[in-house]
């Protein structure tokens, strides 16, 4: 049996957040939307196309015409030359503004195939099946779609919300550990920032989230996009309380970059994590003891807490070419407390790289 949330957008409802174990009721769903006399696109990566393309694809066998668009998985294919791919690829079958897109896939695959969706002919449907924990708990919801420029993450972009998110927690057993447990690091970020009872709930259910049970899984997306969703309903364009949702991100997009995207999104956001709660010790918003446990509580999700071979100053330039540049400082995100964040542009360069170096292994300590 599915479960639902409703997003709102302007206070009216905008599209429903579906979670359902299996992917028996997608077409239903497309089919209340009107899609029957609609062309769709499947967009996915090779990766998933291999698990769950065919099986997505035959269950729109009732809509007027379903193809498939598969590009290579990966981050450096997150950029303008393959949206432009999907173009063409779209002009050759004929879609038209009233035809539809699915994202099917990872935070990349709804990132491209959002932004293809907000810019062919000025504007078509979309819809996200996200595969991976950290699409299924955060990127997929909210509307935010873009590509990389030049190693730049999401640089290009545009807001353009989905008609339909729909989430199948089943698929994330198929998940590579690293990858699992990358998306994690959002979900923690969500209690960090918003909901202490809810960050205390993930500690406690620790062994199941880890052994990936279902009906723990289920609940734990349930409660991780009711936070993401309240967020975007308030502020739907970053103009204020969204930017919350960066915990983590200013510091681990630097690291992302500099380490050549060989980390996952995921590590990046847990390492900057841990970095943004030091600084937030440091200015004493949080006690040492708070800190530590936040530090600390990342091990046994198997996420990073240090870096190696890195250089602090790079990591702190890279900071400061981040789109969250405001007036020429950096808003950074730190803990008022577990379960509130803020937004903070007087973190100084030297708060910055003491955190960096916070989170720094160097060959040098290993033997010191």
């Amino acid at each position: 049996m599915s479960e639902r949330l409703t997003v709102l957008y302007s206070k009216k409802p905008c599209y429903d957040i579906v979670f359902a174990k299996s992917f028996e009721e997608l077409w239903p769903e497309l089919d209340v939307l009107g899609y029957r006399e609609r062309q769709i696109c499947v967009v996915t990566d090779s990766k998933v196309d291999e698990l769950y393309g065919e099986t997505v694809l035959g269950s729109l066998s009732a809509c007027r015409k379903a193809v498939k668009y598969v590009f290579p998985e990966g981050e450096e294919n997150k950029t303008l030359d393959t949206v432009k791919n999907i173009y063409r690829f779209l002009i050759e079958e004929g879609f038209d503004r009233k035809d539809m897109l699915i994202a099917l896939g990872g935070g990349v695959t709804g990132d491209i195939t959002g932004y293809t969706a907000a810019t062919y002919l000025r504007g078509i449907d979309y819809v996200q099946i996200p595969t991976t924990l950290l699409a299924q708990a955060d990127s997929s919801i909210g509307g935010k779609t873009g590509v990389d420029f030049e190693g730049y993450k999401n640089m290009v972009g545009a807001f353009k919300m989905p008609r339909l998110v729909y989430i199948n927690p089943a698929v994330l057993q198929t998940l590579g550990d690293r990858a699992y447990f990358s998306g994690f690091a959002e979900i923690m970020k969500h209690g960090l920032i918003k909901d202490s009872l809810y960050y205390e709930w993930l500690i406690e259910n620790m062994y199941e989230i880890c052994e990936r049970d279902l009906n723990t899984l289920q609940e734990m997306l349930i409660r991780s996009c009711t936070i993401k969703k309240l967020v975007v309903e308030k502020d739907p364009t970053e103009q204020g309380d969204r930017a919350l949702l960066n915990f983590g991100h200013t510091i681990g997009h630097a690291i992302e970059k500099a380490k050549g995207f060989q980390l996952y999104h995921g590590e990046c956001v847990a390492l900057g994590a841990v970095a943004a709660a030091f600084i937030s010790w440091k200015k004493e918003f949080l006690s040492m003891e708070e800190y530590y446990e936040v530090r600390d509580m990342f091990v046994p999700f198997y996420l990073p807490i240090s870096v190696d071979h890195i250089d602090p100053q790079e990591i702190l330039r890279l900071t400061k070419s981040d789109k969250k540049m405001e007036a020429g400082k950096i808003r950074f995100v730190l803990l008022k407390k577990i379960g509130k964040a803020v937004t903070d542009t007087t973190v100084t360069d030297e708060e910055i790289l003491a955190a960096i170096r916070e989170i720094y292994f160097s060959e040098e300590d290993a033997h010191a």
